[in-house]
């Protein structure tokens, strides 16, 4: 009887523990990428804290018409995406900078009218491919460059030294589907 209970107790721990795996995995994940992370912890929660904020302040300001990505590495921000007009594009700006703890603002949010879901996905797909050609560079560690990707452009982020880069862009140019390349990176030498 006791081992009859010990192992239903078992068995509803291991449900129960199962949906812990993902999230113990993603935490170890993101710990070991923030331990190669030329940021420090602080800042890198700081960069989180300003996206997710910067986001909620724009989509308040904005339900519809506007498109907005923001991208927050080492307190610079980058915004992509599109607006219909140049009022809406300064303001999205205004808004970003008026986060706590924002350095600068890079603005290169498109005049246009919203991207497409299919336009979107392609951005997504260029991303990963452009990720994946960076592990095989020995030249940088893929974990000091963020790459994000808005209509065919890519945006090249991180602390990085002039040399690492150059490799970085020199991989995502020759990367298929990338029409252009913006380096937004803080060098440290």
């Amino acid at each position: 009887m006791k081992t009859l209970i010990l192992t239903a107790l078992l068995g509803i721990s291991a449900v129960n523990l199962s949906g812990c795996v993902p999230v113990v995995a993603v935490g170890v994940g993101a710990g070991a990428m923030m331990a190669d992370d030329r940021r420090t912890a602080g800042t890198y929660l700081m960069d989180e804290e300003i996206e997710l904020k910067a986001a909620n302040r724009i989509h308040d300001a904005y339900k519809e018409g506007v498109h907005v990505n923001i991208t927050s590495y080492n307190r610079r921000v980058l915004l992509t995406g599109e607006t219909a007009d140049t009022d809406a594009r300064a303001k999205v700006e205004q808004i970003a900078k008026e986060v706590t703890n924002v350095r600068e603002v890079q603005n290169e949010i498109l005049l246009a009218g919203v991207s497409t879901i299919m336009a979107r996905s392609n951005d997504a797909y260029i991303t990963t491919k452009v990720k994946a050609r960076f592990l095989d560079d020995r030249r940088f560690s893929v974990n000091h460059v963020k790459v994000v990707t808005e209509a065919g452009t890519v945006f090249l982020l991180g602390l990085v030294k002039r040399e690492e880069g150059a490799a970085a862009a020199e991989v995502a140019a020759k990367t298929s589907g990338v029409a252009k390349v913006v380096k937004v990176f803080e060098y440290i030498d």
